[in-house]
């Protein structure tokens, strides 16, 4: 099987290795291939793909959407590198608030599953980059939301001091406005 799955702290966030096929023209490399990540225990079916580009210094997220629309996403740097962010918001989850973070490189041969259920977002680490990613529901605007991300109650340590953020990602809700109110 071309994918091997690495389990985090966070029960069904993943980090799937895709193994590169190289020649003498370059290589090649499987990004999805739905009977092999069933095989990994992700059955879904992913109804969207996205590619943003971002300079260095910009963050993106921390964003969600809510039930019913929930996505779960599989993300891939494919240019850069980028400081990638996930929260758990699942209720009734043991590891409820709790973060996981991960750098992602262009060179490096990982996928980052994110279960619905996740806050995501990343930090631009390189120049600039482009990331690649599945969800598994389409965008919903009414259902689109988030958490700031310099957010105090989870501290997460973002490795630049002068991010670039949206305006939408700017006027998000704080981590407990969101959830614990």
């Amino acid at each position: 099987m071309p994918f091997e799955k690495i389990e985090t702290p966070l029960e069904g966030l993943l980090l799937i290795k895709s193994k590169k096929f190289f020649d003498n023209r370059g290589y090649f490399q499987e990004i999805f291939k739905n009977s092999d990540f069933k095989g990994l225990g992700i059955d879904l079916d992913f109804n969207q793909d996205n590619l943003s580009f971002s300079k260095k210094g910009v963050i993106r997220g921390l964003h969600y959407q809510k039930k019913p629309y929930g996505q779960a996403k599989l993300v891939k740097c494919v240019y850069g590198s980028i400081f990638d962010v996930v929260v758990d918001v699942r209720k009734e989850s043991k590891t409820f608030g709790k973060y996981f973070t991960v750098i992602l490189h262009d060179s490096d041969d990982y996928l980052f599953f994110v279960p619905d259920g996740f806050l995501h977002g990343f930090c631009v680490l390189s120049d600039f980059a482009i990331v690649l990613y599945k969800t598994s529901a389409e965008y919903s605007p009414e259902s689109s939301s988030g958490v700031r991300y310099n957010d105090q109650f989870l501290a997460i340590p973002w490795p630049i001091e002068t991010p670039i953020i949206s305006l939408q990602d700017q006027k998000l809700k704080s981590f407990k406005e969101e959830f614990l109110e």
